[in-house]
């Protein structure tokens, strides 16, 4: 279980807190409105930004303070964040081994979890052959290939068309299935939370305003709309 108490950020005269749990193999989507403190909640778990006090575990494991290279996740964001001069097959490898330095377990790795994304006859092209959703499909098996029990996603699929990000999210479903990992998904579309997430946060003012089961997101909740609309 992911265990969030009070984490904390100072952002010039604004304080963010954030206190929340979600179960191991458990999807949670992020909503709220935009500046709300969303991305500054991932930035805090992944390490990219320093708390300023309170406390995050994985399964009792804590590791607030750790360097983001040890932490127990993978994050992946709106930007894909490939290198343009290496194939697939290299950019996913990054996730084993920054230098690329693979022995033979490394490679089955990489072809498992291009298989894994349907990316398994694309290896061997750059970035700028493939589309924006086989870019993104090989950026989510960067993250595979990690073999992190936490994955944090920075709204990934927002630039995609609804079809696309439907079967991507659809994978997302599937890694949290099938290999108990456990998700948590910034997004601005309600729909995304109802397709795959089985709770959701509403953060607002850098704050989590309410913690809910999937099925209690509703348009009709007056005390919800502001987040939904």
């Amino acid at each position: 279980m992911l265990n969030v108490r009070d984490l904390t950020y100072h952002y010039q005269a604004e304080t963010l807190s954030f206190t929340f749990s979600a179960e191991a193999g458990s999807v949670t989507a992020i909503l709220g409105p935009s500046g709300a403190g969303k991305s500054t909640l991932l930035s805090l778990l992944c390490g990219l930004l320093p708390p300023a006090g309170g406390a995050v575990s994985f399964n009792g494991d804590d590791f607030t303070l750790r360097p983001a290279h040890e932490r127990p996740l993978s994050i992946l964001f709106q930007e894909h964040n490939l290198f343009s001069h290496l194939s697939a097959f290299d950019n996913i490898a990054l996730g084993i081994r920054p230098n690329l330095s693979l022995d033979a377990e490394d490679k089955s790795r990489v072809k498992e979890a291009a298989e894994k994304v349907g990316l398994d006859t694309y290896l061997e092209r750059l970035p700028g052959q493939l589309s924006g959703g086989q870019k993104q499909r090989v950026a989510l098996a960067r993250c595979l290939v990690r073999n992190r029990p936490l994955l944090l996603l920075d709204e990934p699929f927002s630039a995609l068309d609804p079809s696309l990000r439907r079967e991507m999210l659809a994978q997302v479903k599937q890694l949290a299935t099938q290999f108990g990992t456990t998700i948590l998904m910034v997004t601005h579309h309600p729909e995304d939370a109802v397709a795959i997430a089985d709770q959701v946060l509403l953060i607002d003012e850098g704050k989590v305003k309410y913690h809910l089961n999937i099925d209690q997101l509703s348009a009709n909740n007056e005390s919800l709309k502001d987040y939904i609309s």
